[in-house]
């Protein structure tokens, strides 16, 4: 009996712009909401916050297939005129915007939020905590930014590891137990990008060995002792 389907069929899937799934969990559902209300949101910006993990920048290129936003970098805010930087996309994102420090950056993120405010555009923000917590110096700025609507996703659960665990193997058509699935999950770290890279390297190391995907090769690939063949 395969893992699959099973635990899968317990979320929706989003596609995103990397053709991968996003799950749609408990952790996740307020700011997957959000996103689907886009563009009726009560003013120009969005704050998705959240751990290392959790999906907030996976969210994010859902975001941009739906919107066609343009995703910037904190670097571009110094470095080119805020209409240049938003070009003609209907919305911005801005990821890992709690990270970006100093005067110009701050300048920059004011005059570019003025400008999505005054042509009707919108922008996403993602960060790992909420405005009011980020240092910020320029306090138009400050009051701008925590003034808009803040989502947070929380870490992800053990079922929501456990579905993109199945989903990410289905993706590469590769057929796993239900115990392959349990033995990672009580090993691997939390999150979906520890998933992808547990994933990818089971797949290569399946396929160099010519052999099935099973416990004790996930038991090598985590860390655990050796196998056989």
């Amino acid at each position: 009996m395969t893992a699959g389907p099973q635990l899968a069929l317990a979320f929706d899937h989003r596609p995103s712009l990397s053709g991968d799934d996003f799950l749609v969990a408990p952790n996740n559902a307020e700011a997957v909401g959000w996103i689907d209300r886009w563009p009726d949101w009560p003013g120009p910006a969005l704050v998705v916050c959240g751990p290392s993990g959790c999906g907030r920048t996976h969210l994010a290129q859902v975001f941009r297939t739906r919107s066609g936003a343009r995703s910037i970098v904190s670097a571009d805010l110094g470095a080119a005129e805020a209409r240049t930087v938003l070009g003609d996309a209907p919305a911005i994102v801005l990821d890992d915007a709690d990270a970006m420090a100093g005067p110009e950056l701050e300048q920059g993120l004011l005059h570019l939020y003025t400008v999505v405010e005054q042509e009707g555009r919108t922008m996403l923000l993602t960060a790992c905590s909420a405005p009011s917590r980020w240092p910020l110096a320029l306090a138009d700025l400050s009051s701008r930014l925590k003034a808009a609507p803040a989502v947070e996703i929380g870490p992800p659960d053990d079922a929501l590891i456990a579905a993109v665990l199945v989903k990410l193997f289905a993706d590469r058509q590769l057929r796993v137990t239900d115990e392959v699935i349990q033995y990672a999950l009580a090993r691997m770290d939390r999150t979906v990008d520890a998933a992808r890279r547990l994933v990818a390297a089971a797949d290569s190391t399946a396929l160099a060995e010519r052999r099935n995907i099973t416990v004790p090769l996930v038991r090598r690939i985590l860390g655990g002792t050796a196998d056989g063949p």
